[in-house]
């Protein structure tokens, strides 16, 4: 075996603790994993405890970059690029910020405040929940590594097109006035020293698995249901390939639904297992953070309804066609 290999098997995988839990359903609780309430038992076990492994890593390791990144950094050096490139690095500074849309909005009412560009800010507002360093290890340990690359790659084009579709319709209007307080996420973070971004990054860890273990474990549950108890056959003839509007039904499925990317990672494995294409699989996973429910009504404090609706339908187009392009090249990337 490849070191890359045993890296994504064992490492991100967790193949050996796939084994262990295998050997303690069957053997402590006298399960047959084959079985339905087996089956069930090893996906809640074996998802929740990989989640929540993968989960303080990253978010530790993530934290600590995001210490050398607080808003009025970023913002600065948002104020030196206009136009593509704005973008572009707008959505890149988005891939080191907060893992879900509700964290990224008062970052991006802050970015407003300071009088950044539209354009740049509302590509940052995509990229933050739907991209980062995080989802791209955590989709490589279920679907590899070229899927996880793929899929950042494409989240940041959608927003750096959807941020520069903004930019050039002018709508600066359409920006409300916000003056309910906000607070400034890790902005005491630009002076410390290595031991304060050390303990900063495991402070942020403490509070971000806190307040997002609710998610991943009702993530965890809806995949054990979908992945033993629904039918595939239902399954599939919903968001099977052999329906053209797959992709499409699982975008709305996932705006009323409010989850990080750590939620709803296990029930885009479930589905996966069950025969659902790549790209409606992800479809799903993007509309789930980037467009959920909570998100848009959060948003419409800071932005009118006219906005607000161009910046749904952008990011529900390049979402939808994402789910196609995975869907069409999919067997290419396995």
């Amino acid at each position: 075996m490849s070191i890359f290999n045993f890296f994504t098997e064992q490492i991100l995988g967790m193949k050996w603790l796939s084994d262990l839990i295998n050997l303690f359903v069957e053997n402590v609780l006298n399960l047959n994993v084959s079985s339905r309430i087996g089956g069930s038992v090893q996906f809640f076990i074996y998802d929740t405890i990989k989640i929540f492994i993968l989960l303080a890593v990253l978010i530790f390791f993530i934290s600590y970059i995001q210490s050398y990144f607080p808003p009025e950094k970023t913002k600065k050096i948002l104020t030196k690029f206009k136009g593509v490139t704005g973008a572009t690095i707008s959505a890149l500074l988005g891939t080191v910020t907060p893992f879900c849309s509700c964290s990224s909005i008062p970052i991006f009412i802050g970015f407003t405040k300071a009088g950044l560009p539209l354009g740049i800010t509302f590509s940052f507002l995509i990229s933050s929940p739907m991209v980062d360093l995080a989802s791209l290890l955590l989709l490589s340990s279920f679907f590899g590594m070229k899927i996880s690359i793929l899929y950042v790659v494409l989240g940041l084009i959608i927003a750096i097109v959807g941020g520069t579709i903004i930019s050039k319709i002018n709508m600066e209007n359409e920006i409300k006035v916000y003056t309910e307080e906000t607070r400034e996420l890790y902005d005491e973070s630009e002076n410390f020293n290595q031991k304060q971004r050390l303990d900063y990054a495991l402070n942020d860890t403490k509070i971000i698995v806190k307040n997002v273990y609710k998610y991943v474990i009702i993530g965890v549950g809806i995949g054990a249901l979908i992945h033993n108890w629904i039918p595939q056959d239902v399954i599939l003839a919903i968001l099977g390939s052999n329906n053209p509007f797959s992709v499409v039904i699982a975008s709305v499925i996932g705006i009323p639904m409010y989850a990080d990317i750590f939620g709803t990672i296990p029930m885009a494995e479930a589905l996966f297992m069950a025969g659902v294409p790549i790209g409606t699989v992800l479809a799903f996973m993007m509309s789930v953070t980037a467009l959920s429910l909570p998100s848009i009504i959060m948003l419409a404090k800071v932005v009118k309804p006219k906005l607000l609706t161009i910046f749904v339908i952008i990011v529900t187009v390049g979402i939808m066609i994402t789910g196609y392009l995975f869907n069409y090249f999919g067997l290419y990337l396995m």
